[in-house]
């Protein structure tokens, strides 16, 4: 209890003097499996950057993924990323990506390396500026189950990972570093909830930044296959 006080203070103390403050950071996920190998997943996020109460930010996306193997998953995806500054769009992004997903279990632990390569279009229509991005990213997330050998209905579930990203041609290349701790709990067959912290370090060549989100949400899982054993994915904030 004395160091839960000792680091809440320590966090308070860190907000107050760096004048930060808590964003928002809400997700709908689904996951469909309409097929043994294949998924289809999709994704809409809400999140409050300057004002926790006022959205400022939305994201949607989706794609498709192949279960190669029982612990590895390419997927190739697109989305539709936009921010908004005082009341109106002030960038929009569409955005494609490969990726590759590789599991290592040991135990009930699981370590799952993400790889990613994005290529992004922006317009900007106060502007009406246009650029393009390359980034590259790589996460490692660890996640447990709590009480029982995996994740299954009635699971309470822990996650913590870091996730690193690298750009091309803006500089500096190292532009992001994402650290997250939280958890979350399977319900039934189909739906799962998650909730954490998100510190977000923003590096630029003339300043750097910290964002602190509050992690929500609801994870949708569809199994259309009818296989006996039912498997989980619950995504982190992303």
């Amino acid at each position: 209890m004395k160091l839960f006080l000792s680091l809440s203070l320590l966090l308070s103390l860190t907000f107050f003097k760096a004048q930060e403050h808590i964003s928002s950071f809400n997700a709908l996920t689904l996951t469909y499996k309409f097929h043994p190998k294949f998924f289809m997943y999709a994704e809409g996020q809400l999140r409050s950057i300057e004002d926790y109460t006022y959205p400022d930010y939305y994201e949607i996306k989706g794609g498709l993924g192949y279960n190669l193997t029982k612990n590895h998953k390419p997927f190739v995806g697109l989305g539709r990323y936009a921010t908004y500054k005082d009341h109106a769009i002030n960038k929009e992004e569409f955005r494609v990506w490969l990726q590759d997903v590789i599991d290592v279990k040991k135990g009930v632990v699981k370590f799952e390396n993400r790889f990613r390569v994005e290529k992004s279009w922006f317009h900007e229509p106060q502007t009406d500026k246009n650029s393009q991005r390359m980034r590259y990213r790589y996460r490692l997330n660890v996640s447990v189950p709590l009480n029982s050998k995996e994740v299954k209905k009635g699971t309470v579930f822990a996650n913590v990972y870091d996730e690193i990203f690298l750009v091309t041609p803006m500089k500096p290349t190292f532009a992001r570093n994402r650290v997250y701790a939280g958890g979350g709990y399977q319900i039934d067959n189909n739906f799962g909830i998650a909730a954490g912290y998100l510190w977000q370090r923003e590096f630029n060549a003339s300043s750097n930044q910290n964002f602190h989100f509050v992690y929500l949400a609801l994870n949708i899982n569809i199994d259309g296959t009818n296989h006996p054993v039912k498997t989980f994915d619950y995504p982190g904030a992303d």
